[in-house]
């Protein structure tokens, strides 16, 4: 082996990773990326739930065991119920994830000892606030001796299959995974072989050259969207309560916006490569801070600000929602808005570069 040879050819690798900023960005984007997500995203020790209250005793001794849950910061007290309708209401609409309920016979409970005096109704599609709901269950309560003073129901998911929690957010990560990346590299590949330079000296104007690449994989989405939802019925009994039309609608509409992204990374990237870093570089936030894998409500402020930004973190309330709580989507707008709006904004700026292309 020549060493003189062997350093001329790590000096010319050197020298072209330099000029290939993307990938020397990655050397130290990526890792820094993955040590701050997963230092604020993985956290287990769930605070500030959201949640409501209702107290049906309205007495002096309620209004004490409530103040002392609430100063466990496990829940975050945010509405003040009349009746128990409304939290089946609220929950529905994914405003809150559990409510504390004081009967109307707390103080005779507190003497009898013979029922946990307190009851907290969780939203059982989500494992997480589950965990949480069984942390605060043994809190102790001044005057109560017993272990378990809150007694604990699980609405949507009274047996606590990790499937029902599992199934809906993975039709979001898959989705994620392949409209992207099949995007963003398909482009890049096009403008590679020459392909993409062709269409453009044609009459086809920007957005029809956007759409129209697009679409085909509109297809596909809705494809794998059927695909997981078979599977998931059939091997793990994971029920769609709510409208199926409309958990169709939605997904088209995460579709949409996944694919806007793809387009939007592919008029950044030059190679496949590069694409695909590009690509992997947007899952990991998606996937760590969308409530898919870890807590929501266990992250820090700012982690919770950016999650709100990423389409899979609005796209996996509306899986949840329609499949597991019967809910409508006139009772999740607010998510789908937030979609509609990620797709302009993404279609508008992946239009606007290949505009610039063409001068």
């Amino acid at each position: 082996m020549n060493l003189r040879r062997l350093g001329a050819i790590v000096l010319k690798e050197l020298r072209q990773l330099r000029r290939d900023r993307l990938t020397f960005a990655m050397i130290a984007g990526i890792p820094l990326l993955q040590l701050v997500l997963f230092g604020y995203a993985i956290n287990m020790d769930v605070r500030g739930i959201q949640a409501a209250v209702l107290d049906q005793a309205n007495t002096a001794s309620s209004r004490e065991a409530i103040a002392e849950l609430a100063s466990s910061q496990v829940i975050e007290l945010r509405y003040h119920l009349d009746n128990p309708q409304q939290i089946n209401q609220l929950l529905r609409e994914g405003r809150i994830s559990a409510a504390l309920v004081v009967p109307v016979d707390f103080n005779a409970r507190l003497q009898r000892k013979d029922r946990p005096p307190l009851q907290l109704v969780v939203d059982g599609s989500d494992q997480s606030v589950q965990a949480s709901a069984r942390q605060l269950a043994a809190y102790p309560l001044p005057g109560w001796s017993n272990r378990q003073a809150v007694e604990v129901v699980n609405f949507y998911n009274p047996e606590r299959l990790a499937p029902l929690n599992t199934v809906p957010g993975l039709l979001g990560v898959i989705l994620t995974m392949t409209m992207v990346l099949f995007t963003a590299v398909a482009l890049v590949r096009e403008r590679e072989r020459g392909n993409l330079e062709l269409l453009i000296a044609t009459p086809v104007s920007p957005w029809e050259l956007t759409v129209g690449k697009v679409l085909p994989f509109v297809g596909i989405g809705l494809i794998q969207v059927s695909v997981i939802l078979l599977v998931g019925h059939w091997l793990f009994a994971v029920p769609v309560r709510g409208s199926l039309l409309e958990l169709y609608g939605a997904s088209l509409l995460f579709i949409v916006a996944s694919l806007s992204l793809g387009v939007f990374l592919s008029t950044l990237a030059s190679t496949q490569f590069q694409a695909m870093q590009m690509a992997f570089f947007t899952f990991l936030p998606q996937i760590l801070l969308s409530g898919f894998m870890f807590p929501f409500a266990g992250m820090p402020k700012a982690a919770q600000w950016i999650a709100e930004l990423l389409p899979l973190t609005h796209y996996l309330r509306i899986t949840r929602g329609i499949m597991l709580r019967e809910a409508g989507m006139g009772e999740l707008w607010n998510e789908a808005l937030w979609l509609l709006v990620f797709c302009a904004i993404l279609l508008g700026l992946s239009v606007s570069r290949i505009q610039k292309r063409l001068d």
